[in-house]
């Protein structure tokens, strides 16, 4: 049997679950041309269910089970695996991955690519000086970054040091045919609030501090007592599961508003909800550039969301949906009752939305982008190799 001569592409992150971060992987992996590229998805800690949405099955799943903390312990291993799998280019995302630049660098892999894809809670503003000097002690190790946003581009320059020529910025795209106005409302199991009567705002994502998903409940708790004539019209969906999911529903346990609102935890079928809502709401606290925005933005929603990071490059204010600052409850409460006193706004919006996305942020483009980026770095790669080929399988490894 010949040797598979195609490059092997060596996708690190830190646990391969539900995620935009994850579902830009699976959208790469899905779509880059099947002749040209073979993958394999490398999670530091582990691989879940989220696997099944990669359409491919020449694909290598590794997880190695890492305790938390720095990975010292793992580095010898990393680099013996990268001497056995020998891919062409290794590609880590986000800080909690860039451990691994050092032992693709040790295993004399060619092309190593980092990936900034936004902030957590411990560094919104990406002023955390200890997050920095990690970024820096790296910094010689990576071959090319990539930033999905211009606020992360900016952060690798100004902040890490990194030349303007290492950086290219790759901003997320969206499958507009996926994701689609729907022609006309489909009943999707679970949901509560399909009455073509109702007001619904929504989100969708993980339930997580830097998400503040907990600013949404209150703003909707505000918008009751703001407007107590629209109790019976207003509704809330937040899609997801996470650590912060009991303090929401606690939120609006103590204003009665249990009833009101619909918390299903994750969910499959993203697409059928998003075309079920009225206004889609983003309150994080940091973002790099939002999946789910974009798959609002290209169902056709008028959004909110909060004015950090790549937000303000995807919406338009005024135009697309609104702008508001972060954590700030009345402002949010104040936004959504601007929609619901005007569903016109929210179509004519709504529709903009959809043009943008399709205009500005096509999935394609973004894969071609992607694609392109890894041809340039192999052809100007004089010591670039030919990986053996990974069987396509789930392979569990233990950290020793």
């Amino acid at each position: 049997m010949a040797a598979d001569t195609r490059p092997l592409i060596a996708h690190v992150i830190y646990r391969f679950d539900v995620g935009g971060l994850e579902n830009g992987v699976v959208n790469l992996l899905n779509r880059l041309p099947v002749e040209r590229f073979r993958h394999a998805v490398i999670a530091l800690t582990e691989v879940t269910t989220f696997r099944r949405r990669v359409l491919r099955d020449d694909v290598a799943f590794i997880e190695l089970r890492k305790a938390p903390g720095h990975g010292i312990k793992l580095l010898p291993h990393l680099v013996r695996m990268f001497r056995r799998l020998r891919p062409a280019i290794v590609h880590t995302r986000n800080l909690a991955a860039l451990e691994a630049s050092i032992p693709a660098w040790l295993a004399g892999i060619p092309v190593r690519v980092h990936g900034e894809h936004g902030r957590d809670v411990g560094d919104l503003d990406g002023s955390n000086r200890t997050y920095r000097m990690v970024r820096r002690v790296h910094r010689p190790f990576v071959t090319q970054y990539v930033a999905v946003s211009q606020d992360l581009e900016q952060y690798l320059i100004e902040g890490v040091g990194v030349r303007p020529a290492r950086i290219t910025r790759i901003v997320n795209g969206v499958d507009t045919g996926a994701f689609r106005p729907l022609v006309a409302p489909t009943a999707i199991a679970g949901f509560p609030f399909a009455d073509p009567a109702l007001f619904v705002f929504g989100t969708v994502g993980r339930l997580q501090p830097v998400k503040n998903q907990t600013l949404l409940a209150r703003a909707f708790v505000r918008l009751l007592e703001l407007a107590p004539g629209e109790r019976h019209r207003v509704r809330l969906a937040i899609v997801g599961d996470g650590p912060v999911r009991t303090e929401i529903e606690n939120i609006l346990a103590r204003a009665d508003a249990s009833a009101l609102a619909w918390l299903p935890g994750a969910r499959d079928d993203i697409a059928q909800i998003l075309g079920l809502l009225d206004v889609f709401v983003l309150p994080s606290l940091a973002e790099g550039i939002s999946n789910t925005l974009l798959e609002a933005m290209a169902s056709g929603l008028a959004v909110i969301a909060t004015r950090v990071g790549g937000n303000v490059e995807l919406v338009d204010d005024g135009r697309t949906g609104m702008l508001i600052p972060p954590g700030e409850v009345d402002a949010l409460a104040q936004a959504m009752l601007r929609y619901v006193g005007s569903p016109s706004l929210t179509l004519q919006e709504g529709r903009a939305a959809r043009i943008r996305a399709e205009r500005l942020y096509s999935l394609d483009e973004m894969v071609a982008q992607y694609a392109a980026l890894y041809e340039r770095l192999l052809a100007g790669s004089h010591t670039a190799r030919i990986g053996a080929e990974p069987a396509a399988a789930h392979l569990t490894t233990g950290s020793h």
